[in-house]
């Protein structure tokens, strides 16, 4: 009887090895036919300049980040073949729509008027087909919108999200929403507490708030305060 040959890789994955690795999604590259022009655009925007770096053989990299974000946007020369303008429906997430848009045109940016789908994937049609006018019914979460483009036609899509879906990461913390972690982190080491070793509560708060940023639900991430506490039994 034929036998398959194993390979490396065919062997058993260790414990070690088979923990998740963190992956940060941090960079977008978007294509512009003009460096110089796009910079001046995202400079008006606000956003903070982390990067301007140019080479001796014409390669060019800028990197701008928005306020609060953990992702950033690369353009410049020798980055891309696609073609300028071509990236369409990069997210950016806001709290609060209408403030969002108030903040852009105090800038001089072309935002559209804030909107809702009225049909399924609305907000991607370049046309504005599907789109109904204002806010959704009573700010519902991750349902308003606006659009604006970069001087290529790049195209942003501004989404408000006010409450996350179970399980999803928190995304950058403000003073509301941290504060409502905090006192679901409360209720859950309260749970806890009665039946824990000595210890400080800062560690295990550290381990749940970092849990939840990563998306696990709050039992998971209880589980992992224990954990970090207690170790892995």
């Amino acid at each position: 009887m034929a036998t398959l040959n194993a390979s490396p890789r065919s062997e058993p994955i260790s414990a070690v090895s088979a923990a998740r690795v963190d992956m940060k999604f941090e960079v977008v590259v978007i294509p512009v036919a003009d460096a110089d022009r796009s910079k001046e655009f995202y400079t008006k925007l606000g956003w903070r300049l982390d990067a301007d770096f140019p080479f001796n053989n014409g390669f060019r990299v800028i990197q701008f980040t928005p306020p609060g974000s953990g992702c950033s946007v690369q353009f410049g020369t020798k980055m891309t073949s696609a073609a300028p303008g071509s990236a369409q429906g990069l997210y950016l997430i806001v709290s609060d729509i209408e403030a969002a848009r108030k903040d852009l045109v105090a800038r001089g940016i072309g935002v559209s008027e804030v909107f809702h789908a009225g049909t399924p994937g609305a907000q991607f049609q370049i046309d504005g087909s599907g789109r109904i006018s204002g806010p959704a019914a009573e700010h519902a979460t991750y349902s308003s919108f606006a659009t604006f483009r970069d001087p290529d036609g790049n195209g942003w899509l501004l989404q408000e999200i006010t409450t996350r879906l179970p399980g999803r990461g928190l995304g950058n913390l403000d003073v509301e929403t941290l504060t409502e972690l905090l006192q679901e982190a409360e209720k859950h080491h309260a749970e806890y507490e009665p039946t824990a070793p000595k210890h400080h509560w800062s560690g295990w708060y550290a381990a749940y708030i970092v849990a939840r940023q990563a998306g696990k639900t709050p039992e998971e991430a209880a589980r992992d305060g224990k954990i970090h506490l207690e170790g892995a039994r």
